[in-house]
């Protein structure tokens, strides 16, 4: 397959890469600026891209299968400080990343969005989920080492969700594990639906950001969740 990558520097973005590599797809990788990337591994191609203009988008959606989008403000895998700051600046960067992938997808319909978000939107119990949840969510980021005022970027994923949700392109949401960082590939974890985290026996939801790409590259190649969310965890 020839799939496209956005944030491809980034902690997921980068491990997305990888893993399409090892199974002989062919990367088209974007980032902000990538002239000064300097990447030699075969069948894997750098190109500089603003997910933010839709025209700029679709010229270079030609020959690609699924694009697959892990954009956030600034690369949190060199300053994560900065990527959360720029967050809580403007949590509208979401969904208007969204309406640009979507507005550039009218032109190239077959090809298949695969927008990497976040876990807010997921449920914390039937009805209510993450983003609402009040004291819940500021006890859940203050356990992830993150300011309260992140809860309006974690809204503003949300936000983003919505706008896929109006739209009939071939889209598909990925909202990781509520914990997720680099840590070791297993291959063993459980794919989960549209509204609840998966969960562990001891009630975390957690997921190694190498695992999270292998489950972004096996809906990239068997889709199963087209214009709908899934979730993973261990």
């Amino acid at each position: 397959m020839q799939i496209g990558v956005i944030g491809a520097t980034g902690t997921i973005g980068s491990r997305v890469v990888s893993e399409a590599l090892s199974r002989g797809h062919r990367i088209t990788a974007f980032s902000r600026d990538a002239s000064q990337i300097e990447d030699r591994r075969e069948n894997v191609t750098w190109k500089s891209v603003d997910v933010l203009d839709a025209a700029g988008i679709a010229a270079v959606l030609p020959g690609l299968d699924v694009m697959i989008s892990g954009f956030g403000p600034d690369n949190a895998a060199k300053d994560i400080a900065d990527s959360v700051a720029r967050s809580i600046a403007d949590p509208t960067v979401y969904a208007r990343a969204a309406t640009a992938l979507l507005t550039a997808l009218e032109s190239h319909p077959k090809t298949r969005l695969i927008v990497i978000g976040g876990a807010a939107s997921l449920e914390v119990k039937p009805g209510l989920v993450w983003a609402d949840s009040g004291e819940l969510l500021h006890e859940a980021l203050d356990q992830l080492g993150l300011p309260r005022e992140y809860a309006a970027a974690m809204r503003g994923h949300g936000d983003a969700l919505n706008v896929l949700r109006t739209s009939n392109r071939l889209w598909t949401y990925f909202s990781p594990a509520v914990e997720i960082a680099p840590g070791e590939r297993t291959g063993c974890f459980r794919i989960g639906g549209d509204q609840q985290p998966v969960v562990d026996a001891d009630g975390r939801s957690r997921i190694s950001v190498e695992d999270a790409a292998i489950a972004l590259i096996d809906e990239a190649e068997l889709p199963r969740f087209v214009q709908r969310r899934f979730t993973i965890g261990y």
